[in-house]
Formats: structure tokens, C-alpha cells, sequence
């Protein structure tokens, strides 16, 4: 006989049972293997519901249920993976059902309605949980301050659904708020489509030439960019394959496997997907409403955006750090704009570019526009200090005066930061034509300096006899003396730089170089088992 769902039937006494079990041996649901990953919340969502099922009643799915599954297996569209919530086992049991005509058999195991029902409240806490804080540890400039689903969230989540027999609604409202968010969400379909889940030989690093050779050789038969591998190919087939492949992919077609093409031969879609959750889940790192008026710096794309009601007011191309002086992830507010700035390079500038070429000849301050001077501000002549004796710090100030050759350029945006970075003009003008613009020490170089500063100034005014001014009527006039002046910024404007390697154009998922190797990391670390 099947018991119904009504009153304390099989159902219930097995999910009880389940639950207890899994909480007592480390989360294993029964001799299946299976890890519940939510196994506490689950037990207080059942106990609220006096451990009746949650998802189906008598022989048959709720309508909920339908819809949990259904959102499961379209997980991929919200950047998450169907895998991870037991996609398989609970389609096995379904097809198990749908087999089972007579309502015979499997539609009477209790037990396997009841594993079932245990599967789907896993997995819908777990996904509540991922759409909504994302899989990302926080870390020094997460703004958001909760990291777990409490007990009570996830009852009215559940209740919610039950009440509209629909899971798609309630789990939307969960997500960020953010413009590119949604933009990068919505160009998964067509990603998806042309989805290719074929892999290729992973191409190693140059460290070992033979091997890399190999790999290279083999990577490039298996997309068919060339016809053999029995033999080697000589270097002059290799830069033809080579460029085949380059101009397959979009990038420089020069024939030479460099970490650009390598990297671009190493991402295969499936790759790609995960980078796309990992950009996802960034964005849910963020608070769940940003100010009305912002700056927003992506350090993978080398673009700064000023964001105002959530509308993207004007955009500048920027040059971000190298991989070996990244630029650092923070959030601040400018406060200063200074027109015609001195330069004073960091200790990293110093001891590293400075002081080498200062042992050299001491010559090279006044070639480059530099003075030199003690931290009280007096003057010192390079020549006679014995910089042969210096290697782990300087005790004196190098100073680049105000110039059009300084290399901030002619305008400074100062914001307070703990790295000591901030943006600027350049008197390298030149690099802003560059594909790759992560070539700084840190700071982020503003192509649009001047678009920026009127922007950011375009709101401060002040009396003066009678008469109103603008903060950019003062702006343009010490731009025009050539002359060093701090101005104070009335309405602050928050920074947020990010780092973030795919973004939609168009509807179309775009891809930049993962430069500081980030996703690779959080791939490795937090996305080997999905």
C-alpha cells in the first residue's frame, strides 16, 4: 500500500530519518554517496512543515516541484552548473517515475520519494544561496555583510514559492541589482548556443620546450589548424598554424605562440562558462544598491564607466596595472582633483627603476625632470650622495615637478586607499591605442581626464560677489596658467575599481584577458567540483 503525504506516513518517517542520519554521518544521504551540502537548514525547513514533503504530494509532483527541477536543469542560464544540485540522481528517479506506468513498483518506494524530496531542498537552499551571495568567499572590499541564508529567510523563501507554485520569481529577486550583472546574464543564451564541449591538449608553459613544442603541435591538429602529428612540424608550418589560429580567434596574427595565444588556446568554452560564474559572482559581492552617482573601473577590460542612476553616463578607455604591479581592488570616494601635480614615484618605483639607473649616473634625476630632496624639503644634489651604499630604501624624496612631461600627466583624482594609487593623466598619451592597457604600476591612467573632471566638478559651485561659479570654471582657468592647484571636490564621487574578465556587448558574452591570473585561482579554489 502507498501511504499519502497526509498525516505521519512513509514519507515523513523517512525524511526524518534521512535527515538525522545525514547530520550524524557527515552529511552522507544514506549508502549513496551523495554530500547534502544545506542538511541543517534543510532539517528546519522540514521541521517547520512537521517533516511532510516538500515537493510532492500522494503519487505525484507539486507544481513546485515541477518548477524546482525544471530551474535545475536551466541552471547554466544564472551561471551556475545543474551537477551541483543533484541533477542527475533527481532526473534518474523522475525517469524512474515516468517509467513506471501502473503506478507500480518505484511509484510506491517511499523511500525513493522521499531521497528525492530531500535532493530538491538541498538544492533549493543551495541555489537560493549562490544566486544571492554567489560562491566567492567575502574578502577586504566585499560590501556585502551576510555570507549564510539564515533560517528564517529560508522559510519565507519556501513559503513564497509554495504560494505561487513557482520557483523562477521568488529566485530572481534574489539576484543583484547591477546593470552589467543582468547584461552578462542575459547573453548566456546565445553563448550557450554555439556552446562547443569539446577539449583540446592542454598547452603547458614554455619551461619545458620539447614538451611545449608537443602540445602546441597537438593542440593545433586537434582544431584542425594543422594536418599531422606523426611527425614534427617544422617552425615554418607551426607559424602558419599558428597564425590560422590567431586569426580564427581575433587576436594579433603574428605566428608566434605567445601567452596571449596560448591562453586563447587553452580556453575552451567550458573554461569560458566558468569564468563567466566567476564574473557573476563578483557582482553579488556588492551591496544591494550602490550610490546614484558612481565611478566604476574594470582592471580586465581597461574601461572606466561614470554610472548615474544606473545608466552609464560616458566611459574612458584607462590603462590599468601589469601583472606584476596589478591594480588593487578597492572602494573609495574622490575627493580632490589636482590640477598640474608633482610626482612622487612609490618606494616599489624607486628601488626597483630609480636607484639601478641613479648608480649608474646621478645625471639621470635631471633628465627626467626629477629633484631631489630630504623629507623636510630641502633641496640636495644627486651627486653627492653615495647612492652605491642604498638597497632596500632611499632616504630622501624624488620629486617630478608640475609639467606637461610629468608622468601623471596634468591631472591627479586623489582618493584615499592604503596603496597609495590613484588616477591620472599621462604624458604617454600614446598607449591609450594599445590592445593590451594593463601596463601601470598600479594607478589607473584616464584617457577622458578632462570629460572626467568637469564631470566630477559640474556640481560644486561657490558665491563670489554676488555672482554663482562652477568648480570647472576654476578648472579651466588653472589649466590654463599651467599652475599647481589643489581643488577640493564638494560632492564626492565614490570609486569602485573591479576586476572582472567577460562583460556583454551587444547581447554578446565578451572575454578580456584574465592578466592577474585571478580566475584561474578562484577556478582552482572554489570551482574544482563543479
Amino acid at each position: 500500500m502507498f501511504y499519502s503525504c497526509k498525516g505521519k506516513g512513509d514519507e515523513s518517517k523517512n525524511l526524518e530519518e534521512y535527515i538525522d542520519k545525514v547530520l550524524v554521518d557527515k552529511k552522507m544521504l544514506l549508502d549513496s554517496g551523495l554530500v547534502l551540502k544545506q542538511a541543517n537548514l534543510a532539517k528546519i525547513l522540514y521541521e517547520d512543515n512537521a517533516f511532510e514533503p516538500l515537493w510532492f504530494d500522494g503519487k505525484k509532483w507539486l507544481p513546485v516541484g515541477d518548477s524546482m527541477f525544471t530551474f535545475i536543469t536551466n541552471a547554466r542560464l544564472y551561471g551556475l552548473f545543474p551537477q551541483q544540485y543533484h541533477f542527475n540522481e533527481i532526473s534518474d528517479i523522475r525517469k524512474k517515475f515516468e517509467a513506471d506506468s501502473l503506478e507500480t513498483g518505484s511509484k510506491k518506494d517511499a523511500k525513493l520519494w522521499s531521497k528525492a524530496d530531500l535532493m530538491l531542498t538541498d538544492a533549493f537552499i543551495q541555489i537560493a544561496n549562490d544566486l544571492k551571495l554567489g560562491r566567492l568567499p567575502t574578502d577586504s572590499i566585499s560590501l556585502r555583510k551576510d555570507s549564510l541564508l539564515a533560517p528564517a529567510f529560508c522559510k519565507a523563501l519556501y513559503k513564497k514559492i509554495k504560494e505561487q507554485g513557482s520557483i523562477k520569481p521568488a529566485f530572481e529577486l534574489l539576484e543583484p541589482a547591477h546593470y552589467n550583472y543582468h547584461a552578462l546574464k542575459n547573453a548566456i543564451p546565445q553563448f550557450l548556443q554555439s556552446f562547443d564541449s569539446a577539449t583540446y591538449t592542454f598547452v603547458p608553459t614554455k619551461t619545458d620546450s620539447i614538451k611545449f613544442i608537443r602540445a602546441l603541435q597537438r593542440r593545433l591538429f586537434e582544431s584542425g589548424h594543422i594536418a599531422f602529428i606523426n611527425k614534427p612540424a617544422d617552425s615554418s608550418t607551426l607559424a602558419n598554424a599558428i597564425v590560422k589560429f590567431q586569426k580564427q580567434k581575433g587576436i594579433a596574427a603574428d605566428g608566434k605562440a605567445g601567452d596571449g595565444t596560448v591562453r586563447a588556446m587553452n580556453a575552451s568554452d567550458n573554461e569560458r562558462f566558468y569564468r563567466i560564474a566567476i564574473s557573476l559572482d563578483k557582482y553579488k559581492m556588492l551591496p544591494d544598491t550602490l550610490p546614484t552617482r558612481y565611478l566604476w573601473v574594470n582592471a580586465a577590460s581597461n574601461y572606466m564607466d561614470i554610472v548615474e542612476n544606473d545608466k552609464v553616463e560616458f566611459s574612458s578607455k584607462v590603462i590599468c596595472g601589469k601583472a606584476k604591479t596589478r591594480t588593487p581592488l578597492l572602494n573609495s570616494v574622490i575627493k580632490e582633483v589636482i590640477t598640474y601635480p608633482q610626482w612622487v614615484p612609490p618606494p616599489s618605483i624607486v628601488l626597483k627603476e630609480i636607484l639601478p639607473a641613479l648608480k649608474r649616473n646621478p645625471g639621470y634625476l635631471a633628465r627626467r625632470g626629477f629633484s631631489l630632496e630630504t623629507w623636510g624639503g630641502k633641496k640636495m644634489n644627486p651627486y653627492s650622495v653615495n647612492w652605491a651604499k642604498f638597497s632596500k630604501s632611499v632616504p630622501y624624496k624624488i620629486v617630478q615637478g608640475s609639467s606637461d612631461g610629468n608622468a601623471l600627466g596634468i591631472m591627479k583624482f586623489v582618493f584615499d586607499n592604503k596603496y597609495s594609487v590613484y588616477l591620472h593623466d599621462t604624458n604617454q598619451r600614446y598607449l591609450f591605442n594599445s590592445n593590451n592597457r594593463s601596463l601601470s604600476h598600479g594607478c589607473v591612467r584616464v584617457q577622458e581626464w578632462n570629460k572626467l573632471a568637469k564631470h566630477i566638478l559640474v556640481l560644486d559651485s561657490i558665491e563670489t560677489k554676488g555672482a554663482k561659479y562652477t568648480s570647472t570654471d576654476s578648472l579651466t582657468s588653472w589649466l590654463a596658467v599651467k599652475k599647481r592647484k589643489n581643488i577640493p571636490v564638494k560632492t564626492p564621487l565614490n570609486v569602485y575599481i573591479r576586476y572582472i574578465t567577460c562583460e556583454a556587448k551587444d547581447g554578446k558574452v565578451i572575454f578580456y584577458d584574465d592578466v592577474y591570473e585571478e580566475d584561474r585561482w578562484n577556478r582552482e579554489k572554489y570551482f574544482t567540483s563543479k
